[in-house]
């Protein structure tokens, strides 16, 4: 049997009627492959040893609802990751100093014959916001800056934009500034921090009332099919976390040219699995770490992305 290890945040912590590492570990567990699960508090490596973990079998329920007990999980045992037959990095952000450091001991374990997917250092090289810069092409006017002037500048001309932190998640931390200006310095302060903080502003995309868009990219090909994470009440925000409503969709044509571009390129550094986020026309973000959204695509569509996930997972064992 071939043993899958996932790298994730607590079990415990799964919304199971959403979350996409519960519908992979099914898809592997229906195929008989051997699911395992630790946290990135379970990995070490000493200088005379491979990168190993403190692991643990998971059988998940065929049964389960909302709520409960969704697997049960044997005793852990102490295995080198290269012992594994792969290893899925599926830890949420933010990506923080521990994160990076998981991804050097995840290098180290990929250079003793570990298979780790995504690749730990193209995510480490892939920030999530900062990687749209490299596709200038596919994206409306950005700056990333600390000074607080050179953000003012780009508002005055914009008159019209978002702000946001780099390292935020779900949402969080996201603020537009109309052509009032009302609050901007407030705005700065608290994200900019006086020039201590490096912020990304953005010019506001109208589009956004049609949804933040959701591409998946699967070892370079995208899903047929986009969630689109449409704002409610008032929001500015599409994100599911922050109350977006989501409603799949067909790709159109320009988010098939941005992913068929952007495909080849991310997966031949060694990101398996993308979340290209794009309102009407633009790239916003490329997502990396543990991007989501497939099962509200499944359930409205009918297109199993986890299956999807494991057609292109598989062959990669046998390289």
């Amino acid at each position: 049997m071939k043993n899958i290890l996932f790298i994730a945040d607590p079990l415990d912590t799964f919304k199971i009627y959403k979350d996409s590492t519960y519908v992979m570990m099914r898809e592997l567990q229906t195929r008989g492959y051997g699911v395992w699960a630790c946290e990135a508090t379970d990995i070490f490596c000493s200088s005379l040893e491979r990168v190993s973990a403190q692991i643990r079998p998971v059988e998940l329920k065929l049964e389960v609802s909302e709520g409960s007990n969704w697997y049960k999980s044997g005793p852990s045992e102490v295995k080198s990751l290269n012992e594994l037959d792969a290893v899925v990095l599926r830890l949420d952000p933010p990506f923080n100093s521990e994160y990076f450091y998981l991804t050097h001991l995840l290098e180290r374990a990929l250079a003793q014959g570990a298979k780790v997917f995504n690749d730990p250092k193209a995510v480490r090289d892939h920030p999530e916001k900062l990687s749209i810069l490299e596709f200038p092409q596919f994206t409306a006017p950005t700056l990333v800056s600390r000074d607080p002037l050179k953000i003012r500048e780009f508002y005055a001309v914009h008159k019209d934009i978002i702000l946001k932190p780099l390292d935020g998640m779900g949402g969080m931390g996201i603020f537009r500034i109309k052509a009032d200006g009302l609050n901007l310095g407030a705005i700065l302060e608290s994200l900019n921090k006086f020039g201590e903080q490096t912020v990304m502003a953005q010019k506001f995309i109208p589009a956004i009332d049609k949804g933040d868009k959701r591409v998946l990219l699967i070892d370079g090909h995208p899903v047929p099919y986009a969630l689109a994470r449409i704002p409610q009440g008032g929001e500015v925000r599409g994100n599911l976390a922050a109350g977006g409503l989501g409603v799949a969709l067909e790709l159109t044509p320009r988010e098939k040219e941005i992913a068929s571009y952007l495909g080849p390129i991310l997966a031949k550094r060694g990101l398996f699995l993308v979340g290209l986020d794009v309102i009407g026309e633009h790239l916003t973000e490329i997502n990396v770490t543990s991007p989501t959204c497939f099962q509200e695509i499944t359930q409205q569509k009918g297109f199993d992305v986890a299956k999807a996930f494991v057609d292109a997972l598989l062959p990669k064992l046998n390289h």
